[in-house]
Protein backbone atom coordinates (compact mmCIF):
# COMPACT_ATOMS: atom_id res chain seq x y z
CA UNK A 1 0.00 0.00 0.00
CA UNK A 2 2.80 2.43 0.86
CA UNK A 3 4.59 1.70 -2.40
CA UNK A 4 1.40 2.38 -4.38
CA UNK A 5 0.89 5.70 -2.53
CA UNK A 6 4.49 6.66 -3.28
CA UNK A 7 4.05 6.06 -7.02
CA UNK A 8 0.75 7.94 -7.04
CA UNK A 9 2.39 10.99 -5.43
CA UNK A 10 5.52 10.89 -7.60
CA UNK A 11 4.08 12.93 -10.54
CA UNK A 12 2.85 15.56 -8.07
CA UNK A 13 6.30 15.83 -6.50
CA UNK A 14 7.86 16.28 -9.96
CA UNK A 15 5.46 19.13 -10.77
CA UNK A 16 6.13 20.75 -7.39
CA UNK A 17 9.90 20.50 -7.92
CA UNK A 18 9.63 22.00 -11.42
CA UNK A 19 7.48 24.83 -10.06
CA UNK A 20 9.96 25.43 -7.22
CA UNK A 21 12.86 25.55 -9.72
CA UNK A 22 11.09 28.25 -11.77
CA UNK A 23 10.39 30.19 -8.57
CA UNK A 24 14.04 29.93 -7.69
CA UNK A 25 15.08 31.40 -11.06
CA UNK A 26 12.54 34.20 -10.64
CA UNK A 27 13.68 34.83 -7.08
CA UNK A 28 17.27 34.99 -8.30
CA UNK A 29 16.29 37.53 -10.97
CA UNK A 30 14.43 39.62 -8.40
CA UNK A 31 17.39 39.42 -6.00
CA UNK A 32 19.84 40.48 -8.73
CA UNK A 33 17.59 43.40 -9.66
CA UNK A 34 17.33 44.43 -5.99
CA UNK A 35 21.13 44.27 -5.58
CA UNK A 36 21.63 46.40 -8.71
CA UNK A 37 19.01 48.91 -7.55
CA UNK A 38 20.72 49.11 -4.13
CA UNK A 39 24.13 49.62 -5.74
CA UNK A 40 22.75 52.40 -7.93
CA UNK A 41 21.18 54.09 -4.89
CA UNK A 42 24.42 53.78 -2.95
CA UNK A 43 26.74 55.14 -5.64
CA UNK A 44 25.14 56.43 -8.83
CA UNK A 45 22.40 58.49 -7.20
CA UNK A 46 25.03 60.34 -5.19
CA UNK A 47 25.47 63.21 -7.58
CA UNK A 48 28.54 64.36 -5.67
CA UNK A 49 30.54 61.15 -6.46
CA UNK A 50 32.53 60.93 -9.70
CA UNK A 51 33.18 57.64 -11.48
CA UNK A 52 36.88 57.74 -12.37
CA UNK A 53 37.15 54.47 -14.27
CA UNK A 54 36.88 50.70 -14.20
CA UNK A 55 38.86 47.59 -14.99
CA UNK A 56 37.85 44.01 -15.78
CA UNK A 57 39.58 41.46 -13.57
CA UNK A 58 40.22 38.48 -15.85
CA UNK A 59 42.35 36.25 -13.63
CA UNK A 60 45.29 36.43 -16.06
CA UNK A 61 46.65 39.67 -14.59
CA UNK A 62 47.13 40.43 -10.94
CA UNK A 63 47.55 44.19 -11.35
CA UNK A 64 45.60 47.02 -13.01
CA UNK A 65 46.00 50.78 -13.10
CA UNK A 66 43.23 53.32 -13.58
CA UNK A 67 44.70 56.58 -14.88
CA UNK A 68 42.85 59.65 -13.61
CA UNK A 69 44.56 63.03 -14.17
CA UNK A 70 43.88 66.67 -13.40
CA UNK A 71 40.93 66.96 -15.81
CA UNK A 72 38.82 64.90 -13.41
CA UNK A 73 39.28 67.38 -10.56
CA UNK A 74 40.48 67.18 -6.96
CA UNK A 75 39.31 64.67 -4.39
CA UNK A 76 39.34 63.78 -0.68
CA UNK A 77 37.70 60.33 -0.72
CA UNK A 78 37.57 57.22 -2.87
CA UNK A 79 35.31 54.18 -2.95
CA UNK A 80 35.70 50.85 -4.76
CA UNK A 81 32.71 49.04 -6.29
CA UNK A 82 32.92 45.42 -7.50
CA UNK A 83 30.35 44.03 -9.95
CA UNK A 84 29.60 40.64 -11.52
CA UNK A 85 31.93 38.38 -9.52
CA UNK A 86 33.93 38.12 -6.30
CA UNK A 87 37.49 39.43 -6.16
CA UNK A 88 40.27 39.61 -3.58
CA UNK A 89 41.81 43.06 -3.50
CA UNK A 90 45.24 42.82 -1.93
CA UNK A 91 46.57 46.32 -2.35
CA UNK A 92 45.52 49.77 -3.53
CA UNK A 93 48.07 52.50 -4.26
CA UNK A 94 46.85 56.03 -4.97
CA UNK A 95 49.40 58.24 -6.75
CA UNK A 96 48.68 61.94 -6.45
CA UNK A 97 49.46 64.68 -8.96
CA UNK A 98 52.61 65.69 -7.03
CA UNK A 99 53.98 62.12 -7.22
CA UNK A 100 53.31 61.19 -3.58
CA UNK A 101 51.62 57.87 -2.78
CA UNK A 102 48.97 56.65 -0.38
CA UNK A 103 48.29 52.97 0.26
CA UNK A 104 45.40 52.22 2.62
CA UNK A 105 45.31 48.79 4.27
CA UNK A 106 43.09 46.90 1.84
CA UNK A 107 43.41 43.14 1.94
CA UNK A 108 39.69 42.67 1.27
CA UNK A 109 37.50 40.07 -0.36
CA UNK A 110 34.60 41.63 -2.23
CA UNK A 111 31.50 39.66 -3.05
CA UNK A 112 29.81 40.27 -6.37
CA UNK A 113 27.93 43.58 -6.51
CA UNK A 114 29.49 45.03 -3.37
CA UNK A 115 31.52 48.07 -2.44
CA UNK A 116 34.15 49.23 -0.01
CA UNK A 117 33.48 51.78 2.63
CA UNK A 118 34.58 55.33 1.98
CA UNK A 119 38.38 55.63 2.04
CA UNK A 120 39.55 59.06 3.22
CA UNK A 121 42.61 60.36 1.40
CA UNK A 122 45.25 62.16 3.50
CA UNK A 123 45.66 65.93 3.32
CA UNK A 124 43.59 68.49 1.47
CA UNK A 125 41.70 67.90 -1.77
CA UNK A 126 44.12 67.10 -4.54
CA UNK A 127 44.55 65.64 -7.99
CA UNK A 128 44.86 61.87 -8.39
CA UNK A 129 47.31 60.79 -11.10
CA UNK A 130 46.32 57.11 -11.00
CA UNK A 131 45.16 54.27 -8.76
CA UNK A 132 46.81 50.84 -8.89
CA UNK A 133 44.99 47.68 -7.83
CA UNK A 134 46.62 44.33 -7.02
CA UNK A 135 44.42 41.25 -6.96
CA UNK A 136 44.51 37.76 -5.53
CA UNK A 137 42.90 34.72 -7.10
CA UNK A 138 39.53 33.46 -5.97
CA UNK A 139 38.52 29.96 -7.05
CA UNK A 140 35.52 29.63 -9.32
CA UNK A 141 35.08 33.36 -9.87
CA UNK A 142 33.93 34.94 -13.10
CA UNK A 143 35.10 38.23 -14.54
CA UNK A 144 34.70 40.94 -11.94
CA UNK A 145 34.54 44.62 -12.80
CA UNK A 146 36.28 46.95 -10.35
CA UNK A 147 35.07 50.57 -10.44
CA UNK A 148 36.78 53.56 -8.84
CA UNK A 149 34.62 56.40 -7.49
CA UNK A 150 35.83 59.62 -5.87
CA UNK A 151 34.46 62.64 -4.07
Amino acid sequence: MRIRAFFLLLPTVGVACAHRASETREERREHAAAVEEHRERVVVDRHDWTRLGERRVDGAHDRDVIPVGAREGTFRKIMIVVDHSAVELRDVVVTFGDGSHFSPATQLVFGPNSRSGVIDLPGAERTIRNVEFRYGNLPGGGRAEVELWAK
